[in-house]
């Protein structure tokens, strides 16, 4: 139920997601392989990539915050939050990447982190099943995107590709337990709008 103490909540979450370094409880997926020797170019791409990710995963956080905030069922709810920790590892594991590589995180995180949020509630106020529809065709969107970006990635660049690989394993498990739970497939206008929403994200967080 919707009420002050959970707003509070997610407010301060939200205010921690932005402003606060991620931590994570499993092992940083690249944490035992060399750095590898990398031309600026290949750092610039790699550095780009994983802020394009970092700014994804700022956006998967508020989802499913906004998702979890207004979904009915409270098996759902439970499960959202779940996924919602493991968004957290990859925040911090994005996040350590992008400034081993000497780039920085995009400036606009606080726009996604709004527009998501919002959007997540909306998600969740039209039902479970719609709520978790949503919740697997992003996730299914989001795979697509990280495989992009292992096709894009220096092949040396190990320590980036195991994140991003670590990343499409519990995205994938994500969008999987979404269908599971009895997500419904969405409309493919609505896939079409949501691939035109992305777009605008990753060509905007490549950059600033």
């Amino acid at each position: 139920m919707l009420n002050l103490d959970n707003l509070i909540v997610e407010f301060d979450k939200g205010l921690r997601t932005l402003f606060s370094k991620a931590q994570s409880m499993r092992p940083y997926p690249d944490a035992n392989l060399p750095e590898a020797a990398l031309s600026e170019d290949e750092k610039k791409l790699s550095a780009s990539l994983m802020r394009i990710n970092h700014s994804g995963e700022i956006c998967a956080q508020a989802l499913y915050q906004g998702q979890a905030l207004t979904a009915r069922d409270p098996v759902v709810q439970q499960k959202l939050q779940q996924a919602a920790q493991e968004e957290t590892e990859h925040l911090a594991w994005t996040s350590r990447r992008v400034h081993e590589l000497g780039g920085h995180l995009s400036v606009l995180n606080p726009v996604w982190y709004t527009g998501s949020l919002a959007l997540g509630a909306f998600a969740g106020l039209l039902g479970d099943k719609w709520n978790l529809g949503f919740l697997a065709e992003t996730e299914h969107q989001v795979g697509g995107h990280l495989q992009e970006h292992l096709a894009r990635l220096p092949q040396q660049d190990e320590k980036s590709r195991a994140v991003v690989l670590q990343m499409y394993v519990d995205e994938t498990n994500h969008s999987n337990m979404a269908k599971q739970l009895g997500g419904a497939e969405l409309p493919q206008p609505v896939k079409l709008a949501m691939q035109a929403s992305s777009k605008v994200l990753t060509h905007t967080a490549y950059w600033v």
